[in-house]
């Protein structure tokens, strides 16, 4: 039997069903990609839960640099599931996923607060949270210049009003769409609750990641059962930093998809496009700054606090 990587399992889904009418090619990748998807979970260690553009990329790289200083391996390779399980056995295998859109929603069910007992909830989790209005601003640029079109179709077939990425405007996407800040904001406070009820579950802001960077990296891969020195994260978290990969990128060093540069000319299709806490705040205007805030304040968990006391 062929052992195949869990990118080409992947491949081998998208690429066949590709000239299908849209509504059985939705219906038949949603079934298998949702099996795959459970099946990398049920092989993974250490399982990262963040809705895109909470920094889960940014974590694995810096993760990926522990391993490729440890057993040099190359730079351009980053770990995604099995990557560098496959070539040293002695690395963990990861699973990442948003546990809500379309087939990952299959993972998201097994997790959720009040399921019954599997598998799955007894491994190391992460929830990775960041403020909902940092992520609607990075996804509005995410969904509409570097989505892949496979999974905005999938995207677009689950939610209620789908979303035309050529002519949707910033402040409709953020503010009004099915994806946007009132998701968002139900989707942090429902993960907040998800992994607060698993027995090895750990919360970490991606604004504690930017703030103190080693010692909370430090932390997340002692959760993960591994150990790395100071030394070693510190080494991570400096390649990993927003200078060092943003300049990789802009060169085009990575060849995996989510790190792949897409438009050298168009800063704003860089995976690395700014990183900042609170840089929506740049993006609107004073008094839609305030509506969104607002928004968040009166509705986010208190554990998430975000726009509270001035915080981003």
């Amino acid at each position: 039997m062929l052992n195949l990587s869990d990118g080409v399992k992947k491949a081998l889904i998208l690429i066949p069903t590709a000239p299908l009418p849209a509504a059985t090619r939705v219906a038949v990748r949603r079934r298998r990609l949702a099996e795959l998807e459970l099946a990398k979970a049920h092989r993974a260690s250490f399982l990262i839960i963040g809705h895109p553009k909470s920094g889960n990329t940014w974590l694995k790289v810096m993760i990926s640099r522990l391993y490729q200083l440890r057993y040099d391996l190359p730079e351009s390779k980053l770990i995604n599931t099995d990557e560098f399980a496959r070539k040293n056995p002695a690395i963990p295998r990861l699973a990442a996923t948003n546990g809500y859109y379309s087939y990952e929603g299959e993972v998201g069910k097994l997790l959720s607060e009040g399921a019954a007992d599997n598998e799955l909830r007894r491994k190391p989790v992460l929830f990775l949270a960041r403020n909902p209005i940092d992520i609607a601003v990075s996804w509005y640029h995410q969904f509409t210049k570097r989505q892949s079109r496979e999974k905005q179709e999938l995207i677009n077939h689950f939610i209620e009003h789908p979303i035309d990425r050529r002519t949707v405007e910033m402040w409709d996407f953020v503010r009004h769409s099915d994806i946007g800040l009132p998701f968002l904001i139900d989707y942090q406070n429902t993960w907040e609750r998800n992994v607060a009820a698993l027995p090895h579950g750990l919360l970490v802001k991606y604004e504690e990641l930017r703030a103190d960077p080693v010692p909370t990296l430090h932390r997340i891969v002692t959760h993960m059962g591994e150990q790395f020195s100071e030394e070693e994260v510190r080494a991570a978290v400096e390649w990993g930093s927003f200078d060092n990969l943003r300049e990789l990128e802009s060169k085009g060093t990575f060849t995996q998809g989510g790190m792949k540069l897409r438009d050298a000319s168009d800063g704003s299709t860089f995976k690395v496009r700014r990183g900042k806490v609170g840089g929506y705040r740049d993006d609107f205007p004073p008094e839609q700054v305030a509506e969104l805030e607002a928004l968040v304040r009166d509705n986010i968990s208190p554990t998430l606090g975000y726009c509270r006391d001035g915080d981003a």
